[in-house]
Parts: structure tokens; sequence; C-alpha cells
């Protein structure tokens, strides 16, 4: 599992958390967490000590409303070209997906940065990028909006705030939370304030962790031990990374080019002031005003697969293996919904690593 001083240090800790003797459950909200505790088998050693950690939303790409795929792949159908990262081309709507259009001959095309996209407007008529991901990845789409754009580039926005979806999952009390495990990356560009909030009026413990086993186990022995002495704090494990104060100047270009908006999540209703639009400036590289036209033209679609409990494991309530499509009607060949598509999706690590559930 680990190099042996790693299992060493492991043991301990499970060890220590077993002594605690608890009953609680933690949620993450990170697909990289996901990863790591079920590629290293952490979840049933952490089960094995009354600890169970359940996934909320922490996958970009899994959030992400059917709605704005199908805007994608109308701007496609229309003469756009739809610059994507990778796991979004296979995310299926009701009218297909990107890579469906793709094989129809439309011009989407696979893209690692907004740069990228950006340099490849001068070998078309229209440009559009869909920027996918929380505060992490927002930068990057903010830095360029910032330098001076080719006029046929514009943006459509999907990026989302992970706080206010924290909100949501703590209100809406489907899921009893005894803690929270706070993303890394994430919080290196937000810091730890802004969760502050979830401990002091909602009296939730929380912990913000790094991506290595040991970083998890940590975690949630620091979460067990507030509990245990009654506290309710935010901490800080990934103190090698993340800063208090996150990453002053990330902070200030996100306020500079975006205003959070209410938007919807899969598997959630609208949620006040959770996504990052592009402010009024920007109205001439912002694709939702360019081609609006053609986004108010499109048919409404149905926002889940019928059998697809996507939203389920977003929202903490199932673990993927207990929707009854896992790995028979839904896989990562044939997907029902993008938590079986992307990498940081719940369903699609269930799948990688099922022999370690």
């Amino acid at each position: 599992m680990f190099r042996l001083r790693d299992e060493e240090a492991a043991q301990r800790i499970l060890e220590t958390i077993r002594r605690y003797g608890v009953d609680l459950r933690f949620m993450h909200v990170c697909g990289t967490h996901q990863d790591t505790l079920v590629r290293f088998g952490l979840e049933p050693l952490l089960k094995d000590v009354g600890v169970e950690i359940r996934q909320g939303p922490g996958c970009p790409v899994c959030v992400t409303t059917t709605s704005e795929v199908a805007d994608a792949i109308a701007l496609a159908d229309a003469g756009c070209t739809i610059a994507v990262f990778g796991d979004m081309l296979k995310v299926p709507t009701p009218n297909g997906s990107l890579g469906d259009a793709k094989a129809r001959g439309r011009d989407v095309r696979v893209v690692y940065s907004v740069e990228d996209a950006v340099r490849m407007a001068a070998e078309v008529k229209d440009m559009v990028f869909m920027g996918i991901g929380f505060e992490t990845t927002s930068p990057t789409t903010a830095a360029v909006m910032v330098e001076n754009l080719p006029d046929n580039f514009s943006v459509y926005s999907c990026h989302r705030l992970l706080p206010p979806a924290l909100h949501a999952i703590i209100n809406m009390g489907e899921f009893k939370i005894d803690g929270l495990i706070e993303p890394g990356h994430v919080s290196a560009i937000i810091g730890v304030e802004p969760y502050r909030v979830f401990s002091t009026k909602y009296k939730v413990p929380q912990v913000v962790a790094g991506f290595e086993p040991l970083d998890l186990l940590m975690a949630v022995h620091m979460l067990v031990k507030q509990i245990k002495e009654g506290r309710a704090e935010v901490e800080n494990e990934y103190g090698r990374l993340v800063k208090r104060e996150g990453n002053p100047k990330a902070i200030r270009l996100l306020e500079q080019v975006f205003r959070p908006v209410d938007r919807a999540w899969r598997g959630f209703p609208v949620i006040p002031q959770s996504a990052y639009e592009l402010r009024d400036e920007f109205d001439a590289h912002n694709a939702r005003k360019v081609h609006q036209d053609i986004l108010d033209a499109r048919a409404p679609v149905r926002e889940e697969h019928r059998g697809c409990r996507c939203g389920e494991v977003l929202r903490g309530l199932i673990e993927s293996h207990e929707c009854p499509a896992f790995g028979k009607a839904c896989t990562p060949r044939y997907p029902m919904g993008p938590c079986m598509v992307s990498r940081e999706g719940g369903c699609n690590i269930a799948f990688r690593y099922r022999g370690k559930l």
C-alpha cells in the first residue's frame, strides 16, 4: 500500500483513531481525495476504526449541468469552435455529447489550457473556451481575460465557487456531517478563512488536507480529536502549501474578472452566488452575451439520464456502487452521467479501483 515507513505511520494513526472509539461520518469535496482514498485502500481501513468518508460535489466536470453541456453542443452545431478539457468530451446529454458533435464534423477541440484556446483562435472564425473548474483553475481563465484577446475569442464560464456548495450541503440537511475535509488545491487559492463560517455558525469541525495517504489519515485524526475535545475549528494539515490568506494575487485577479452569480449544480437546486460569471466589462468576450441568440434558441433538455444517480453521489447520499446501473448499464465506455466520465468522478474512480472497495 505504501512504503514501509509510511505504512507504519499509517498504522499508528489508525490505532490512535481506534482508541477514541468513534462512529463518525465525514465528507470531502475533492476528486483527488476520493482517488487517494480508494486507490490506496483507505476506505475499509477507516471504516474499521469507526470513520466513514463520503464524497461531496468536488468534481468540477460532474457538477457542470447538462444544460451547460447542451449549450456548448448548440454552439458547436452553429459553427463555433469549442475548446474543452478532455473529460468534457464524453459527458452525455439527451442531445449526445461533445464527442458526438465532433464525430458529426463539428469543430470541438481538446485543450490543456485556456492559452491553447487563445492561440487556436487565429485559425478559426469563432472560438469558445468552456471554462470548467473551481477556484483552482478559475485564475488561469481570469489571467487571459486581462490580456489583449482576439476579437473572435469568448469564454463560456462554468467555473464554480466551493464554499457556497458547502452551505447548500449543510442547509439541505440530507446528510449528517460530523466533519469536513477541505481540498488542498482550492484552499491554496482562497486560504482557510472562507471555511470558518461552517465551524462558527454550524459547529462543523474542518481540516484542510493534502493528497497523500498520510495527509488524509492525519486529517481524519485531527477531525476526530476536535470532536472528542468538543471543538469545531478550521485546522490546516496542508501547511506546506496552504497559507491562511491563500494567494492574494489570484484572489484579486478573480475579483477583477468575475462576479459571483446564482446557478444550478448537477444534483442541486440553484445555489446562490455559487458560480463565476464574467463582469460586464468583458461582455465582448462572454460567450453567453456574444452568442446569446444561439443559446436562447436551444431547446430545453432533461438534466439527468433516467436511472443515473450521479446527483445523489455528489450530495453524499449514496456511494457509487450503490447505484443499480454502476458497472452494468453505466461504465466509463458507456457512461450514463459525468460521475462515470471524469477521472475525478466518484463512479469512475470506484470502477477503476473496484477491487479495493
